[in-house]
């Protein structure tokens, strides 16, 4: 089974988008065009998970940002959901995050990055995150869709680095699964 990393940012007070899932205030920094590992990040998966919430943001940037595959968990978009220009490299699916990764796997998948905040949740509920970047970027929303929501149970996460840049940017890295 391929597997899965997150890699994120989010304001200090752990909101990913403000409340109409807007994500503009990432931009506002003088250094937000720094890279911050994200193109070494990419080059180590395989392809991305996404959400319907985070494909339907990227599809309204315009350019399509990925040069990856790009698989969309959703239940309730249809497959003609998918630009034209796009559709070799993107598809829409309804499986359960498992039965997702057993067909990737089928593909020659060996990592993924998995994006979208409620995503992110269910991936994690389900025990299939390996790791986590998190960006925190230093903003205090005070509202909006939270990274991380209820759990069953208690997470473990084991600090790997931290990295903190110029720009006020503080980059952190975690296994997930393991305490201490």
């Amino acid at each position: 089974m391929p597997t899965c990393h997150v890699y994120i940012a989010a304001s200090l007070d752990g909101f990913i988008a403000r409340p109409d899932g807007d994500i503009e205030w990432l931009h506002q920094w003088p250094d937000a065009g720094h890279d911050y590992g994200y193109s070494a990040f990419m080059r180590s998966v395989d392809g991305m998970i996404i959400g319907r919430g985070t494909f339907e943001k990227v599809l309204a940037f315009g350019r399509w940002p990925y040069d990856k595959p790009v698989v969309v968990l959703s239940r309730t978009l249809d497959p003609d959901a998918i630009p034209p220009d796009r559709a070799d490299r993107v598809r829409i699916v309804n499986l359960a995050p498992e039965d997702l990764l057993e067909r990737l796997a089928a593909d020659g998948w060996n990592r993924a990055y998995v994006d979208g905040g409620r995503l992110i949740q269910s991936f994690l509920r389900a025990g299939l995150i390996a790791d986590i970047t998190i960006t925190h970027i230093p903003i205090l929303l005070g509202a909006g869709r939270p990274l991380f929501g209820a759990l069953p149970q208690d997470v473990g996460l084991t600090h790997i680095e931290t990295t903190s840049y110029p720009s006020g940017f503080v980059q952190s890295h975690y296994v997930v699964g393991r305490m201490g």
